[in-house]
């Protein structure tokens, strides 16, 4: 049986933060994190945030899965208010979180638990099928501690796409990768996306890892976070992060954060 016959249609979704806005508190007082952000993101497109530490990145991500709430403002998936976690949306984060007493079969398995409408045989192949992807078929049986950093996360990607969630939330997922490993991830989630898409949002402080990645590319400004501004990226795909073509429109982005963090630091006494 061919693993695609395994793999229901990805549906993507569409995504909409209206007026958003995020602050925590503690004994001295709240701190904002986020100011009434306004974004959408379209079906099957990849947004990438991207901004200093501080700009509510993370905060953004976490709306969108459920794991937090807004103080004032609506996260809608499809036009339904997000009021909780949900199997529609996936969260793949800096560190892999792998459990070491599963192999990396058993890893990806666990993603899948809780899918219904799946055997037991059914969702060994659909696991099997997101190791391929992410090449390391071979590497099924091995255990976590056997693994190199990169291929961690490659399993936790797999992990992450196997339960076909609509929308995919990658909080740094590349962060702590060397850049030869972070380039191979970088064609392997362009190459995934154009084989099974998904509306992805993808935080990240790396600029060009951002144009090479991104159909869009959000830049928020700190204290709190807002939409600072939005650069389209229309470059073929597959990209490499090194071109010529990344190099330039990474540099347009890179102006526009100098932009907001260049009047701070003159204020700075």
């Amino acid at each position: 049986m061919a693993w695609e016959q395994e793999l229901e249609p990805v549906r993507p979704v569409k995504l909409v933060l209206e007026r958003v806005s995020k602050s925590f508190r503690s004994k001295r007082g709240a701190t904002p994190a986020l100011a009434e952000v306004d974004l959408t993101v379209e079906e099957g497109e990849v947004v990438c945030l991207i901004g200093p530490s501080g700009c509510g990145k993370s905060t953004l991500l976490a709306l969108i899965a459920g794991l937090e709430f807004p103080d004032t403002g609506r996260v809608l998936v499809d036009g339904v208010p997000v009021t909780s976690p949900g199997r529609d949306r996936g969260v793949m984060f800096q560190e892999h979180a792998l459990f070491p007493w599963l192999d990396v079969l058993g890893n990806v398995l666990f993603g899948l638990r809780l899918k219904p409408g799946l055997d037991s045989a059914a969702r060994r192949e659909v696991a099997k099928y997101y190791l391929h992807m992410v090449g390391l078929l071979e590497f099924a049986h091995a255990h976590v501690h056997e693994l190199s950093g990169g291929m961690k996360q490659r399993v936790a990607l797999a992990r992450s796409l196997a339960p076909n969630p609509r929308v995919l939330l990658m909080d740094e997922p590349f962060a702590s990768l060397d850049a030869l490993t972070r380039e191979q991830l970088y064609a392997d989630l362009q190459r995934i996306q154009q084989t099974r898409r998904r509306t992805v949002v993808f935080v990240t402080h790396d600029v060009r890892e951002a144009v090479c990645l991104g159909d869009r590319v959000v830049v928020l400004s700190p204290n709190p976070g807002r939409v600072r501004q939005l650069f389209e990226i229309d470059l073929p795909r597959p990209r490499d992060p090194l071109s010529l073509e990344v190099a330039r429109q990474a540099n347009d982005v890179m102006a526009a954060l100098r932009s907001f963090l260049e009047p701070a630091r003159s204020a700075t006494p």
